[in-house]
C-alpha cells in the first residue's frame, strides 16, 4: 500500500483509525494471554473465543451477566486516573456471578470511544486482565469500536460480559434463608461503581477547595473489590444460605433480592462505621439517610446470609483474606411492607 493511499484512507478521514486498533492489540496481547488457562482454546485475534468446560463439574449450569462502570468513567477521565476502571468493570460482573455460587469462567469487554487513544485503552485493558487473573477467570476476548460523531470529544464507554458455571445442586438460592439467620456485611472499598452521576454533581457543586475535591475524587475512584476468591473459599468450608451484592439500589433494594417475600432484614446501623467518604457525600450533597442507603453501599459491598452458629467462624475466615466484615443484622418474619428495617 502506497503512502498516498494510507494518507487518503477514507475511513481514517471519517475519524476511524484502523492502525490504532491494531496497535492496541499488540499492546495488550501479553496481558490477555496471561489470563488464559488450559480451558481456553485458540488465541487473541480470532472471531470468537472458545472455552472448554471442566469434566469435574456435575450437572453444570451456565450463569451469565453483563454490566458497565457508568459515569465513573467520566470522573476517572476528569481526574486523570484510569488505572482502576478495568477492575471495576470485571468486578461488577463477576461479583454478580458468585452470588448464586458460580465460579467465573471467562470475561469479555466492549470498549467504545469517539477516537481511540491507544495508551488509555491499553491501561484499561491491562486493568481488566489483572482483575481477571485475580478472579481466576480468563479474558476470552473483547471488542474496540471508534464511533466519531456518536461519542463526543474524547469520551469512551465500557461494557463487560461474564460467564460462570455452578453445579445444579450447589446453586445458592434465597429459599435457604430462614428466620433467625444473621447477616454478615463485607467491606467495600468505597462507592464501587454506583451513584457516580450524583457523586460527580456533588463534587462539582461543592464549596470545597480543588485539593479537597481531588482527594474526594481519588477516594471515589478506588477500584471495586473483587470477591470471587473469597466467596469460593467460604462456600467450600461453610453453608452460605444466600448472598447479596450491594450495587445500584444500595442496601435498601439489593438485600430483598436475596430473601423470600415472607422475610425481612433488620439492619443494625451501629454495627459498622460508615466510611468517611460517604459521610462527606451525605453532608455536601444534603442527602437524607434514607436516600444514602438506597443509592450507596455505605461501606458494605457484599452481604452473606448465614446460620447464626457459623457467623463468627465465617467472619474469622473473611479476615484471613484481608477483608473487614461485620455482623450487621438478622433475618426476621415480615410484619410490615418494608423488606429492610434500619434500627
Amino acid at each position: 500500500m502506497t503512502k498516498e493511499i494510507i494518507e487518503n484512507d477514507p475511513y481514517k478521514i471519517a475519524g476511524v483509525d484502523i492502525d490504532a486498533g491494531n496497535d492496541l492489540v499488540d499492546k495488550i496481547k501479553k496481558n490477555v494471554a496471561a489470563t488464559h488457562n488450559k480451558n481456553v482454546l485458540g488465541n487473541i485475534g480470532g472471531f470468537a473465543g472458545m472455552y472448554e468446560l471442566d469434566n469435574d463439574i456435575e450437572n453444570p449450569i451456565l450463569v451469565a451477566c453483563t454490566d458497565g462502570v457508568g459515569t465513573k468513567v467520566s470522573l476517572a477521565q476528569e481526574y486523570g486516573d484510569l488505572s482502576g476502571i478495568g477492575q471495576d468493570l470485571v468486578a461488577m460482573c463477576v461479583n454478580d456471578l458468585v452470588v448464586c455460587g458460580a465460579k467465573p469462567l471467562f470475561f469479555l469487554d466492549y470498549y467504545a470511544s469517539s477516537k481511540l487513544n491507544v495508551n488509555e485503552a491499553a491501561t484499561v485493558v491491562k486493568s481488566i486482565a489483572n482483575a481477571c487473573i485475580e478472579s481466576d477467570c480468563a479474558l476470552l476476548g473483547g471488542e474496540t469500536a471508534e464511533m466519531p460523531g456518536h461519542y463526543i470529544d474524547n469520551n469512551f464507554d465500557l461494557a463487560g460480559f461474564s460467564v460462570g458455571c455452578v453445579s445444579k445442586d450447589k446453586i445458592i438460592k434465597k429459599d435457604n434463608v430462614k428466620n433467625g439467620d444473621v447477616l454478615i456485611g463485607i467491606e467495600s472499598s468505597g462507592p464501587h461503581s454506583n451513584g457516580f452521576s450524583l457523586i460527580r454533581k456533588i463534587i462539582k457543586e461543592s464549596n470545597a477547595t480543588d485539593d479537597k475535591k481531588t482527594q474526594v475524587a481519588k477516594k471515589c475512584l478506588e477500584p471495586t473489590i473483587l470477591y470471587p476468591r473469597l466467596i469460593k473459599n467460604l462456600i467450600l468450608d461453610y453453608k452460605i444460605n444466600s448472598i447479596s451484592h450491594i450495587t445500584g439500589g444500595g442496601l435498601t433494594e439489593n438485600l430483598p433480592r436475596s430473601i423470600t417475600e415472607d422475610l425481612c432484614v433488620k439492619i443494625n446501623l451501629n454495627s459498622w462505621k460508615i466510611p468517611s467518604i460517604f459521610e462527606w457525600l451525605k453532608e455536601n450533597g444534603n442527602i437524607s439517610d434514607e436516600d444514602m442507603y438506597r443509592v450507596f453501599n455505605c461501606g458494605i459491598g457484599m452481604a452473606l446470609f448465614v446460620d447464626k452458629s457459623e457467623a463468627l467462624d465465617i467472619s474469622d475466615k473473611i479476615k484471613e483474606f484481608g477483608m473487614k466484615s461485620y455482623i450487621i443484622g438478622e433475618v426476621i418474619h415480615k410484619k410490615e411492607k418494608s423488606s429492610v428495617i434500619f434500627v
